[in-house]
C-alpha cells in the first residue's frame, strides 16, 4: 500500500514533521486552522487562537532553539540571544519557504475527527470554507500542540471581577488602572505579571508554593548555554549544581517576599525570567500565597490576608487535548501520556505525536529529531522495537525528572537527555560538524 500521511499543525513540530516525511518521498498533507505557518508564534488578538502576547520574548537562547536542518544562520536574521516572537514567527515561514512546504498545507483548515478505519487506514474528516470532507490516510501525525486548552483554576466562592485565563491575554493596555491579581508560579504567570504591573494600578501574583526563577544571563553568558556546559554529569547531580547557582545569583526566594521552593530542582518547570524579581523588589509587583476563596471583588488568601481585585488572570497550564480523536482511543488530558520516545503509540504503529513533550528547554529540535525516526520508519528504514509496551512502561516509570504529581507534569523531558535518546535512533553521522557541543556521548 502505498503510504499518504496526514500531519495536524503546521506550528513548529508540524511542519519539520511535515519537511521530514516529504524528504523521504512520501506523501503528505498538512491540515492548520491558521493563515500561515507558526502556531502559537503567530501573533494574534482574536481570542480563539491561543497564541504568544504582545511583547514575548522565546526563554531559550536561540542556539538551543533551532532546527539542525535550518539554522537562525540559514535564515539569514540577525537575532539577539532572546530572540521576539515576531523573530520566531519569520523563522518558521523562512523554514516552510526554503523547503517548499506551503504547496503542502491546507490553511483555515480544522481537523474535526480522524477515526482508525483498519490497522492500515485513517479517515480524517476536515473543515474548511467549502465545507466538510473526507480524506483516507495511511499514517496521523498529530502536531496540535499542547498549549491551547486552557486549564482554570477552581475556588470556593466566586468572583464578581473579569476572570480569565492567560489564553486570553493578549496585551497589557486593556488592564490599565486596574486591581490586577495574576494566579500561577510558571513562565506564563511572571511574565503576565511584569507585563500589567506596568499599566495597572496594582499587581498581585499568588504562588501555591514556592518555585525557582533563573537568570536568562549567567556569568555574561545565556543560562542554558552555562546548564549546557554540565550535560556530561547525571541529571541528579546537574539538578543540584543548578539549585546552587540559582541560590548563588538569586539569593533566598525570602528576600522577596516569595515562598521558599519545597522541592528539588527540576521537579518543576523552572521560570527563566530577568523582571520579576526587579518589579516585585521596586514596589510594582506584589506577591501573595494561594487563594482560600472568592468572595465579589475581595479574595481571601491562605495566610488570612484578604484583598480587592478588579481582575484575575489565571495562568494555570493547559489541558493535553486531541478533540479530533475519540477519547476511547486517545485521553491523555490528567494522566500518563505513554508514548514510546514521548511519540509512539505501543501497539499502533501508524499513529504519532510531535512535539508532545515539556522539555526544560525549547520543543522544536526535539521535535525535529522525533520528525526524522518517524520519516525513517514510513520509509522503511527504522523499525520499530519489538517490546514497545515495556519501553513505553519504563518511560512513564521512570522519568527524568520525578516531577509533582500534577497534570501538568506528565510530560517533561530533559532537553540533552531527550536529545541523546533520540539521536542514538539516528545514523551516527547525522549531527551537524556545528553542533558538536551538543551531540551524544
Amino acid at each position: 500500500m502505498k503510504r499518504r500521511a496526514c500531519v495536524i499543525g503546521a506550528g513548529p513540530s508540524g511542519i519539520t514533521a511535515l519537511k521530514n516525511i516529504l524528504d523521504e518521498g512520501i506523501e503528505a498533507v498538512c491540515y492548520d486552522r491558521n493563515d500561515r505557518v507558526g502556531g502559537n508564534w503567530i501573533y494574534s488578538e482574536k481570542p480563539s487562537h491561543s497564541s504568544v502576547f504582545e511583547t514575548t520574548h522565546i526563554i531559550s537562547s536561540k542556539l538551543l532553539s533551532q532546527y539542525e536542518d535550518y539554522t537562525w544562520e540559514d535564515h539569514g536574521e540577525e537575532v539577539a540571544d532572546y530572540p521576539s516572537h515576531q523573530q520566531l514567527a519569520s523563522y518558521f515561514q523562512g523554514y516552510a519557504q526554503h523547503f517548499d512546504l506551503l504547496d503542502h498545507i491546507q490553511f483555515e483548515t480544522t481537523v474535526k475527527h480522524a477515526e482508525r478505519i483498519s490497522n492500515d487506514e485513517w479517515k480524517v474528516t476536515i473543515e474548511n470554507k467549502d465545507g466538510q470532507h473526507e480524506e483516507v490516510f495511511t499514517d496521523l501525525v498529530v502536531c496540535n500542540g499542547h498549549h491551547w486548552n486552557p486549564r482554570m483554576p477552581e475556588y470556593p466562592g466566586s468572583f464578581d471581577g473579569e476572570f480569565l485565563h492567560s489564553h486570553d491575554f493578549k496585551k497589557a493596555e486593556p488592564f490599565r488602572d486596574k486591581r490586577v491579581l495574576v494566579i500561577g508560579g510558571g513562565n506564563s504567570a511572571c511574565d503576565v505579571a511584569v507585563e500589567t504591573s506596568r499599566v495597572s494600578k496594582k499587581t498581585s501574583i499568588s504562588w501555591r508554593r514556592g518555585y525557582r526563577i533563573i537568570p536568562k544571563f549567567m556569568f555574561g553568558k545565556p543560562s542554558d548555554i552555562v546548564g549546557s556546559g554540565m550535560t556530561w554529569l547525571p541529571v541528579k547531580i546537574r539538578s543540584l549544581l543548578s539549585q546552587l547557582l540559582i541560590r548563588i545569583f538569586i539569593g533566598p526566594n525570602k528576600n522577596y517576599g516569595l515562598q521558599e521552593p519545597d522541592h528539588n530542582f527540576g521537579q518543576t518547570h523552572p521560570v527563566i525570567n530577568d523582571e520579576l524579581l526587579y518589579r516585585i523588589r521596586h514596589g510594582k509587583v506584589h506577591p501573595k500565597v494561594d487563594i482560600e476563596r472568592l468572595d465579589g471583588h475581595t479574595v481571601h488568601f491562605k495566610d488570612g490576608s484578604q484583598e480587592e481585585f478588579d481582575v484575575i488572570i489565571a495562568c494555570t497550564g493547559f489541558i493535553i487535548s486531541h478533540p479530533f480523536l475519540d477519547d476511547t482511543l486517545i485521553n491523555y488530558s490528567d494522566g500518563p501520556v505513554p508514548l514510546y520516545l514521548k511519540m509512539m503509540h505501543p501497539t499502533m504503529d501508524n499513529l504519532f505525536f510531535v512535539g508532545l513533550f515539556q522539555p526544560l528547554g525549547c520543543i522544536w529540535p526535539g521535535a525535529e529529531l522525533q520528525a526524522k525516526i518517524i520519516a525513517r520508519q514510513l520509509a522503511g528504514k527504522w523499525s520499530r522495537p519489538q517490546n514497545m509496551e515495556k519501553r513505553v512502561e519504563k518511560e512513564v516509570n521512570h522519568p527524568h525528572y520525578n516531577q509533582l504529581n500534577t497534570p501538568r507534569h506528565t510530560i517533561t523531558v530533559d532537553y540533552h537527555v531527550f536529545r541523546r535518546q533520540l539521536l542514538n535512533e539516528l545514523p551516527k553521522d547525522w549531527v551537524s560538524k556545528e553542533r558538536k557541543d551538543l551531540q551524544p556521548a
